[in-house]
């Protein structure tokens, strides 16, 4: 293994907390009250808050791995990964993301180019021969840079 880093976003692990809190809250709330008809509604609640805590938990980490063959990404427990040959890569560079492209993975449009971050505004920019660009949020900026460019030579 060439490189393995793991940035956690301290932010969002605030935020899925709270969350958490809130919905223990709810739940421990809605459990005082008289059991209702519509036992199905409230399986359908607890399903839903299950589900929003694990995609806010998913978002928490960003885990991203250089071995011979690929560069890899990995949020959290790994429902989103990338993974891009190392063959593809024709260039790496350390960048500052704007405020304004946020975190989590998306499609800017301009200029046009994946994101995926999960805190902070440093990142690595990497074209693809296929002259895709791709943004890899980091709080390893110039270390990440080295990793691919030596694995890309």
């Amino acid at each position: 293994m060439k490189y393995k880093h793991t940035q956690i976003g301290y932010l969002m692990l605030v935020v899925t907390l709270a969350v958490a809190v809130l919905f223990a809250q709810a739940y421990i709330m809605a459990a005082a009250e008289p059991p209702s008809a519509d036992s199905g509604t409230n399986l359908l609640v607890t399903t839903v808050m299950a589900l929003i805590l694990l995609i806010l938990a998913s978002f928490v980490l960003l885990q991203t791995i250089i071995d011979e063959e690929y560069l890899r990404i990995k949020f959290g427990y790994g429902i989103f990964r990338k993974k891009f040959s190392l063959n593809d890569v024709i260039s790496a560079k350390a960048v500052k993301n704007h405020w304004y492209y946020g975190w989590g993975i998306k499609m800017w449009f301009k200029p046009r180019m994946w994101i995926y971050s999960v805190s902070g505004f440093d990142a690595v920019e990497i074209t693809l021969k296929n002259g895709k660009t791709y943004r890899l949020g980091t709080d390893e900026p110039g270390k990440l840079e080295q990793a691919i460019l030596q694995s890309i030579k």
